[in-house]
């Protein structure tokens, strides 16, 4: 007791005089360091008081490594940008799952709005899908940890675990008064991009579930496919897709588009302002186009969308899109963690922003996807649309 009074004590003297005992090297110090001398004073007093007072500090040693990146989390944190995020270097190896394309968990894709974790879209045929979780479903708990307040990327760490164990997830959804309990079964989800299928003699259909490195070509071949089936009509479906490589959004958009911009990215420094135009040469079709979208239509779903609607090139039916219209760029620190820095956001075509705003599409149905088509009115009506054409 007496030794921690005497440290107090001492950290409020030092605290009023360090100023003055740096001196003539406070200038050169504040050249290399990202905060003045004083703030970096406060952290150290902050540090002492919790290492000389909190209960468990004598027992529960905290490493350098973890201090410092909390640190860096909560600086990161201040901007209030949910994609703008500090990842160790455990969690950054993780996040090579994604690209890999398959991982054990629970299939939905999940994002930050106003403080929440809320489901972007699940994926189809995955544990999620399958227990009736929707977009924009707000997840308050996992097991028995209240995840209100975690970023993204712990409430995935939390989600995900070893094929074939159990794990219950709690939701809040704006129609319930209640929260809903799911009981859930994580598996290994493999993404399957690009579905098709023939909806009459001449009207194909084409399900997209997300933009990864190969569904550009396989989506080619799918339209291909449809129209040597008697497809005279195509409708695109981008429901529930949260998003995925922007140049494959572009290579997409320019089957339908000869020419012209697709999206625009604007942000404050050069390599982050680009103009993406639609590729000049490749596969190309001018077959009549609806587009279903909804709020789980997220990134490159939206560029897409925003393109073909922009242009006039498709009529869009459903719900306004999630509106997740930004750019993140990794910069790798020197110890293996890294920073994902949001450094310009998405405009369509027009110019409108979609980040935070999402597009409304040109024909509003209420709804949910149905895998019995004759109920899944969003459906219905883009195949009555399409119908219109000749």
């Amino acid at each position: 007791m007496l030794k921690n009074k005497y440290l107090w004590i001492f950290v409020l003297i030092v605290g009023l005089i360090a100023p003055s005992v740096f001196g003539e090297g406070v200038s050169d110090f504040e050249r290399v360091s990202p905060f003045s001398v004083k703030d970096l004073w406060l952290m150290k007093q902050a540090r002492a008081i919790i290492e000389s007072y909190q209960v468990d500090a004598e027992e529960k040693k905290i490493s350098e490594d973890k201090i410092i990146h909390e640190a860096i989390r909560g600086m990161v944190g201040a901007w209030s940008d949910p994609y703008t995020r500090f990842v160790n270097p455990d969690q950054l190896k993780n996040e090579q799952i994604n690209i890999e394309g398959q991982y054990g968990g629970l299939g939905m894709y999940i994002g930050e709005r106003d403080g929440k974790v809320l489901v972007i879209s699940p994926i189809e045929d995955t544990p999620a899908d399958k227990a009736g979780i929707k977009p924009k479903d707000q997840i308050v708990k996992v097991n028995d940890e209240v995840v209100v307040g975690f970023d993204s990327q712990e409430v995935v760490n939390r989600l995900r675990g070893t094929p074939g164990t159990a794990v219950t997830v709690w939701m809040r959804r704006e129609s319930e008064d209640d929260l809903l309990k799911f009981d859930l079964v994580r598996e290994i989800i493999k993404i399957e991009s690009v579905k098709n299928e023939m909806l009459s003699d001449n009207i194909g259909y084409l399900r997209l579930t997300q933009f990864k490195k190969r569904t550009d070509i396989e989506a080619e071949e799918a339209i291909k496919e449809l129209i040597g089936k008697g497809a005279e009509k195509l409708i695109l479906d981008l429901r529930n897709n949260g998003g995925g490589l922007i140049d494959v959004a572009v290579n997409i958009s320019s089957f339908f588009l000869s020419d012209g911009k697709i999206v625009e990215t604007k942000g404050r420094m050069d390599r982050a302002n680009e103009v993406y135009n639609a590729n000049l040469t490749g596969f190309k079709t001018k077959i009549p186009l609806v587009v279903l979208i909804n709020e789980g239509s997220a990134s490159a779903s939206e560029i897409v969308a925003g393109a073909l609607m922009d242009r006039n090139r498709a009529v869009t039916i459903g719900k306004k899109s999630f509106g997740k219209g930004s750019v993140q760029l990794l910069f790798n620190l020197t110890d293996g963690s890294g920073i994902f820095v949001t450094i310009a956001k998405y405009f369509t075509p027009s110019g409108r922003v979609i980040d935070h705003v999402g597009l409304p599409p040109t024909i509003e149905v209420d709804g949910d996807m149905d895998k019995d088509r004759s109920k899944d009115k969003q459906l219905q009506r883009a195949i009555e649309e399409i119908s219109k054409i000749i």
